[in-house]
């Protein structure tokens, strides 16, 4: 299948943004999943001013559990940052062909500050979840049950594995992984958050384990089954930020593939505020 915009440039985002930073947060043992998804499925579901962005014709909807640390506005110390898990269900596009990013359908977070903060000042589709992080020697397992906004849950279990290095641009790990905007619609404008980090440093990750119910929640009927994704290693840096994005109501339930992959890993970095895109 042919792009509408086959050159889209996936670099110029990845360069520090000369907006003001509002905050800082660090990312840790992040996993990504993602299934494909056809784009007649995924277009409903997405404001019609943003375009589905593809790799080799093919869309993805994704899955990333992880836990946040450091979460600090740009003025305050260090020593008052706070941290929580957080999971979201996000899918990737693009505007007439500039600034690739990714818009996202919901996250959860064990934080009701923080769900109260990201919805109030920047319509992002946060939800208070009851969440749990834990460790057996190389094994992490994810759950989260939603609290408000219905009762969705999610559970994984992955083990990190073989270390890949940063993510070459023209791959499908780079396409899916490595994303410096993100995207709403509200307040009838389009609007534009940036995040700045280093890249990330993919880990191979087996999945033993997988029952989600967010996907679905944001739309989709899926029925994932085991299979392997790439992972972000857990003792690297990476700088991000974001904001706004919005969920559309009243959109209909669609079966999705099985799944593919990519990821688990650490971030941190600066926030800059969000503007309008157009």
């Amino acid at each position: 299948m042919r792009e509408p915009w086959p050159e889209i440039d996936r670099i110029a985002p990845t360069l520090r943004p000369y907006n003001p930073v509002v905050g800082f947060q660090r990312w840790r043992d992040l996993l990504f999943l993602h299934w494909p998804v056809p784009i007649e499925v995924l277009r409903p579901l997405v404001p019609v001013q943003l375009g589905i962005d593809t790799f080799e014709g093919v869309a993805y909807v994704g899955l990333v559990p992880f836990w946040m640390i450091g979460v600090r506005p740009w003025w305050a110390p260090e020593r008052v940052a706070f941290r929580f898990l957080e999971t979201n269900v996000r899918t990737y596009v693009h505007v007439d062909g500039l600034d690739p990013g990714v818009y996202f359908f919901s996250l959860e977070a064990a934080s009701r500050v923080a769900v109260a903060v990201a919805r109030a000042q920047f319509g992002l589709p946060y939800f208070w979840a009851s969440m749990r992080m834990r460790r057996a020697g190389q094994r992490i397992e994810y759950r989260t049950r939603r609290l408000l906004g219905g009762h969705a849950r999610s559970q994984v279990t992955f083990e990190p594995g073989e270390h890949l290095g940063a993510s070459a641009p023209g791959t499908l790990e780079h396409f899916l992984i490595e994303r410096y905007y993100l995207h709403v619609w509200r307040r009838g404008k389009l609007w534009r958050g940036q995040v700045h980090h280093t890249p990330y440093p993919v880990q191979r990750a087996r999945v033993l384990s997988l029952r989600d119910e967010l996907i679905g929640a944001a739309g989709f009927r899926s029925r994932p089954r085991r299979h392997h994704s790439s992972t972000t290693p857990l003792a690297s840096t990476s700088r991000s930020s974001g904001r706004p994005s919005r969920q559309e109501s009243g959109v209909r339930r669609e079966r999705l593939p099985s799944p593919v992959a990519t990821g688990e890993g650490l971030g941190e970095g600066p926030l800059t505020p969000p503007g309008t895109r157009r």
